[in-house]
């Protein structure tokens, strides 16, 4: 059997193809060889195909050979065809900072684990013709913005998650940020492209929150984990939990409560004396 120098082919046997791994074209070989070693063998053309030499039987040869018994006679013909597989629109031109996400346990992750960086979660459709023709500009504003970093989701491929996210209109997009946790969320096309170009100049600037990166709501979280898309043992982020700005002003509070316990206490302490 002749062995393909591709990284993957489509593997034809007896004329069926049973398997297709294969990028790029290589040529076929085909060899008929009689079950009968008496037989004589057929006179051979040399041919050209690709520049690579091909061996052709002349027609002539067959006068000789009794091709309606298929007792003396066999073909072993086995061929392989590489196929190129082009990329589809939603995986062109995609940039470093671009992800996709295959799980809503990768989607929980990817912004958990962002940091402080503004993440930009789009939602597409392969069969959407508003996502395809947008595609080409988003790619280009994540090139211009390489801090960004913008998760893919295909919907078809995560129904259940987007439908539990509330996402019934393609595209879509969310944005999040830190502590701060989702900022924004709108619906727009390539005519309406300025929308996300105003919200990527109004959120995009670097900033420093005070906290981890809050990503999903607690009750999308609660919604995923009831649906089994996401593991129920997955650490929730509890409502009691006080951000580091909360404590600070707490303490101011006190403070100025014990400051003006202090002087009532020093009052009654002069009116005594009195």
């Amino acid at each position: 059997m002749m062995a393909c120098s591709m990284k993957s082919c489509v593997y034809c046997l007896n004329g069926t193809i049973v398997g297709s791994k294969s990028r790029g074209f290589c040529p076929s070989l085909v060899s008929v060889q009689p079950r009968d070693s008496k037989s004589r063998a057929l006179p051979m053309l040399g041919v050209e195909f690709m520049g690579n030499p091909l061996a052709v039987s002349d027609q002539k040869g067959l006068r000789d050979w009794n091709l309606q018994s298929p007792s003396n006679f066999s073909p072993h013909a086995q061929a392989s065809i590489c196929v190129s597989r082009s990329l589809r629109w939603w995986e062109k031109t995609l940039k470093p900072n671009m992800v996709e996400i295959h799980s809503a346990n990768e989607l929980v992750d990817s912004l958990l684990n962002a940091g402080d960086r503004l993440v930009i979660v789009d939602f597409y459709s392969p069969g959407c013709g508003g996502c395809k023709t947008l595609h080409p500009k988003i790619c280009q504003l994540a090139e211009l913005n390489p801090n960004a970093i913008i998760l893919k989701v295909n919907h078809d491929e995560l129904k259940a998650m987007c439908h539990s996210l509330r996402i019934h209109v393609l595209p879509f997009f969310r944005f999040y940020r830190g502590a701060e946790g989702r900022l924004c969320s709108f619906s727009c096309t390539s005519a309406t492209i300025k929308k996300f170009k105003d919200a990527l100049a109004k959120y995009g600037t670097e900033r420093c929150s005070l906290g981890p990166a809050k990503g999903l709501d607690e009750s999308e979280l609660m919604n995923l984990a009831s649906i089994g898309q996401i593991s129920k043992g997955l650490s929730l982020p509890s409502t009691k939990e006080e951000s580091v700005e909360d404590l600070v002003m707490k303490s101011i509070d006190l403070s100025g409560v014990l400051s003006k316990a202090g002087n009532k206490m020093e009052l009654k302490k002069e009116e005594m004396l009195c």
